[in-house]
């Protein structure tokens, strides 16, 4: 077990920061499985006799977790390391599969909501947040980049799940109801291999550490922190809970395409069959990952308050397009969508950059943790709103894209509350910054003395 403690993953002087990205990589590409699930919605409906909604749920259980496991673990990765997270997190999402796959053999649902749902979600929230937290240190330099390295792996992993998924869904036996066991049970192997790769490759910068030649930037963003905040005084502040209505709304109308992206281009378009609807998930996990990256990439150099408001402005434009032309062909359809997609993923890799220029590095990690409740939040509200108008209209008898179009309107308005939310991100007040002494003992969360430093730590933020 000493192989997992943070002081074992301590890089040695002249370690090559850009040889962390492929382990950050292997993480997010494992646990962004996820958002490949849609792939598994109508065999699971076929399965277990049982509405979309029942089926979202698993879904929406394991988007919950996600964020409740990222809050509450924020410190502890911190303080234990990435290696450790890592590690615990492949525990958790490996055993979702397992006992998914359990659930589904046995033909009781509520055991695929405990294993894929409540167990796999724990770990996606610690495999979500150490490789980002790992990130950030590095690339001081560059936040927006590094952020976008971290987290577009968790966009991407449906782009390599989704096709995979479909075609042992396929292999496996003659229907996708029957094949759903096997298929489990292989990709939790296949995520086994490669999460523990990523956590023996992960390293974090020695304290003190900084790229040769780097100093931090005179030109500085209308947002950018002039002082550290602790997580514990960052959630009383109003900018955090604008940034958490700005995360939700941005989440909440991604995800719902997202979850539902497979049954719905079905539904838009009759001629478009499964094994191209998977095609369609794929293609939207690849905007979801090339948003990750590069949107918030520019938000190095446009700032994060504007790059919000490219995202949730635009995104509100689209899908009022959606839902008005989309149905009248399967090209502007699936390109209205690709956009929507690249903004939610770019949502997700710009917030933590977001937060350093607000609440400084200090505990930017843990702050971000908590950040993603707003995306358990969102992970039950999304979902909710399509299935839930879905269903009801189709027991009205309603078919095809009519099914979605008042969803599609709601999350227009969705938006909007996000985009206003945004414009009004004021800089953090001076009150709430924290003594130097405070930013430097937490310096020790780097190395093996942050457990022996963190009482010290708590007084002085106390006298703070």
């Amino acid at each position: 077990m000493k192989l997992l403690d943070r002081a074992r993953t301590i890089a040695p002087p002249g370690y090559p920061r850009w040889l962390v990205p492929p382990a950050a990589l292997a993480v997010h590409l494992s646990i962004g499985q996820v958002y490949a699930f849609s792939v598994f919605k109508n065999p699971l409906v076929e399965r277990f006799d049982a509405s979309h909604t029942q089926i979202a749920v698993i879904f929406s259980i394991a988007i919950v977790m996600l964020g409740l496991s990222a809050a509450v673990g924020g410190r502890w990765v911190d303080r234990a390391g990435p290696r450790k997270a890592i590690a615990l997190s492949a525990c958790f999402w490996v055993s979702g599969f397992l006992i998914g796959a359990l659930g589904v053999s046995l033909g009781q649902l509520w055991v695929v909501y405990l294993g894929y749902g409540f167990i796999g979600g724990m770990g996606l929230g610690i495999g979500y947040i150490a490789p980002v937290s790992t990130l950030i240190k590095w690339f001081p330099d560059r936040p927006g980049l590094a952020t976008g390295l971290a987290i577009m792996g968790f966009g991407g992993g449906a782009m390599v799940a989704s096709p995979l998924s479909a075609t042992l869904l396929k292999a496996y036996a003659p229907t996708e109801a029957e094949a759903i066991v096997p298929t489990m049970l292989t990709l939790g192997a296949i995520y086994a291999v490669i999460m523990t790769l990523g956590a023996i490759v992960v390293r974090v910068p020695a304290p003190g550490w900084k790229p040769a030649g780097w100093t931090p930037s005179a030109r500085a963003i209308s947002t950018q922190a002039k002082g550290d905040v602790t997580a514990t005084r960052a959630i009383r502040t109003p900018q955090f809970s604008l940034l958490w209505i700005v995360l939700f709304t941005n989440v909440t109308a991604g995800i719902g395409i997202l979850e539902q992206a497979s049954p719905m281009i079905q539904d838009f378009f009759s001629s478009v069959t499964p094994q191209a609807a998977a095609g369609f998930v794929g293609l939207l996990s690849l905007a979801n990952l090339s948003g990750r990256l590069g949107w918030s990439t520019l938000s190095d150099r446009i700032g994060r308050k504007r790059a919000y408001m490219l995202y949730l402005g635009t995104g509100a434009v689209l899908y009022t397009g959606v839902a008005t032309l989309g149905g009248s062909s399967v090209a502007l359809f699936v390109v209205l969508t690709f956009f929507i997609l690249t903004f939610y993923g770019g949502g997700f890799a710009t917030i933590p950059a977001y937060l350093q220029d607000l609440f400084g590095r200090l505990e930017v990690g843990a702050i971000h943790g908590r950040l993603l409740t707003a995306w358990s939040a969102a992970g039950v509200a999304g979902p909710l709103i399509v299935n839930a108008i879905a269903d009801s209209r189709s027991a009205q008898g309603v078919t095809g894209q009519a099914l979605y179009i008042p969803s599609l309107l709601v999350m227009v308005g969705v938006l909007a509350i996000g985009f206003t939310a945004n414009l009004l991100v004021r800089p953090v007040d001076a009150r709430h910054h924290v003594a130097a002494t405070t930013a430097a003992a937490q310096g020790h969360a780097d190395d093996a003395t942050y457990a022996r430093t963190e009482p010290q730590l708590a007084a002085t933020t106390s006298e703070a």
